[in-house]
This record gives structure tokens, sequence and C-alpha cells, in this order.
């Protein structure tokens, strides 16, 4: 063979490796550990990458469920509270109620207090999907009760709505 049918070969192999090979965006809905760690071996920023709609690769994982790799994420990303037009990382797992997730965060200074473009706390989720424990997370890491959304709705006044004696008492008990 002459050295411009090796060239091509090789060009050729490598452009479908590459072109095989996922994203991180697509990763962190779907895929692996160790597809990350093989993204990251190529670029170990990757992880870092704000994608073209807006979404960090951690806010992905918890959204799509991918536990294993948000927890992953959760302890090699530059800004735990990387937010997007959707939110942060935190409110994402609060959403999916994916507690597990929500305690990782947590551990790693996660702050509760950040609201997305409505105004709304990741607190303010918890309390719609009536999810006590969350809740109780949340308020463990001093989530402020008081803070409004832009409507004007505190975290109680949602528990009101919920009409759940659990967590009105929750709420009133770390009132400010």
């Amino acid at each position: 063979m002459n050295i411009k049918c090796i060239s091509f070969l090789m060009f050729f192999l490598l452009s479908l490796v590459g072109h095989s090979q996922k994203n991180i965006f697509e990763v962190a809905r779907s895929g692996s550990v160790n597809d990350v760690k093989a993204l990251m071996a190529i670029n170990a920023d990757t992880i870092n990458t704000v994608e073209n709609s807006g979404y960090l690769p951690l806010i992905l994982a918890c959204y799509n469920g991918n536990r294993e790799v948000a927890v992953f994420l959760i302890e090699r990303v530059k800004d735990i509270n990387g937010t997007s037009k959707m939110g942060t990382p935190l409110m994402a797992a609060v959403f999916k109620d994916d507690v597990a997730i929500v305690e990782a965060l947590l551990a790693m200074n996660a702050d509760p207090n950040i609201a997305d473009a409505n105004g709304t706390s990741a607190l303010h989720y918890a309390i719609l999907n009536r999810n006590e424990a969350v809740i109780k997370l949340l308020l463990d890491a001093n989530a402020d009760v008081s803070f409004k959304d832009k409507r004007g709705n505190s975290a109680l006044d949602y528990g009101k709505m919920t009409q759940n004696q659990i967590i009105i008492n929750l709420l009133k008990r770390n009132k400010i």
C-alpha cells in the first residue's frame, strides 16, 4: 500500500470512531461513568461545557435520573450550582424527586436558595411535589422559607396550598 492509501484509511477509521462517540450531553442523559471518563480523557473540562440550549451535563444527568453519572459529576464539576434557564442541578434533582442526588448535591454545598427564571426555588419545587423527605433535607441545608417567587408566593404559601399539615408544620418550624 502506498502512503496515500494508508493515510486515507487511517483518516476514514478515525472519522468513524469520532462520529460514533457520544458527546457529553448524550452521556449525561443516558450514558455511563465509563463514557464520561472516556470523554474526560480527551478533554478534562468537557463536564463543564454548556449545551446550545443552555444546559450543563450535571443538570441533564439530574433531570434524566442518570444517578450514577450525576454522582460522578457532582464530585468533579467546577460549579455545583451551575445554572441554566431551567435552574440548577439541585432543582433538577428536586423536580425529579431523587432524594439520593439531592443528598449528594447538598453534601457538596449546593445552594438551596438559588431561584430559576420564574423565581422558583428548590424548596418551592419540593413543596409542589409534596416530597417531605426532600423538604426536610432542604430545610436542614438552610433553605429560605420566606423567599418569594415572582408571583409573590413564599414556601409557606405553597405549603398552605398543599393542605398537607406535615409540610405546613415543617415550614412553620423553620420560618424566620
